[in-house]
């Protein structure tokens, strides 16, 4: 359960999976045994390359934290913490050299990290949240994702919330599938 001390600074009713989704920003002490835990799952090991020993993953949320970029979010189901959540300003990231972006353009990245909640259909509605989250910064027209290239079913579910495929591009950890998800489109659709 969520400390009374903390707050989350989003949360929604998704019917689709008849679940409350709701997002805090990560809290080193609080959370740093859960993302290292979650950074040497199997399945998160091949494309977060972060399985490191636990005094090296606080040296890195502890920079990451500190990043004036970026904002790291523990994402919960019905008040049960399952995945991890960077959102980023795409201007002040590596991923600008790839695109023309914009000084509102955010970026997202994510992880399901409990074995438990994979394979049931939770990644749309989370990240569904997540950029509903985001074009909540009004000036924000567009959110960006760069999954790697190899990760198919993130792709997938990326193209299914409304971000379309750009381009291969090259950064320095992966080649990844840039995706934008234009504001427009995204209220657009139907959910």
């Amino acid at each position: 359960m969520l400390s009374n001390t903390l707050q989350y600074a989003y949360q929604s009713y998704d019917a689709s999976i008849n679940q409350t989704i709701a997002f805090r920003p990560v809290v080193l002490e609080q959370d740093l045994s859960l993302i290292h835990f979650w950074m040497n799952q199997p399945h998160v090991i091949p494309f977060w390359k972060l399985a490191f020993d636990l005094e090296r993953m606080r040296s890195h949320l502890e920079k990451a934290i500190s990043d004036p970029h970026q904002t790291l979010y523990i994402g919960y189901l019905n008040d049960v913490p399952m995945s991890y959540w960077e959102s980023y300003w795409a201007a002040d990231d590596i991923v600008a050299r790839c695109y023309p972006a914009h000084p509102a353009d955010q970026g997202i990245h994510l992880l399901i990290g409990s074995p438990e909640f994979l394979g049931k259909g939770y990644a749309l509605p989370l990240l569904r949240a997540m950029v509903t989250f985001q074009f909540q910064h009004s000036e924000t027209q567009k959110i960006i994702a760069e999954p790697d290239s190899r990760n198919h079913k993130m792709i997938h579910v990326f193209q299914r919330c409304g971000f379309e495929f750009q381009s291969e591009i090259e950064l320095l950890d992966k080649r990844a599938a840039l995706m934008f998800c234009e504001r427009q489109r995204f209220f657009g659709r139907s959910k």
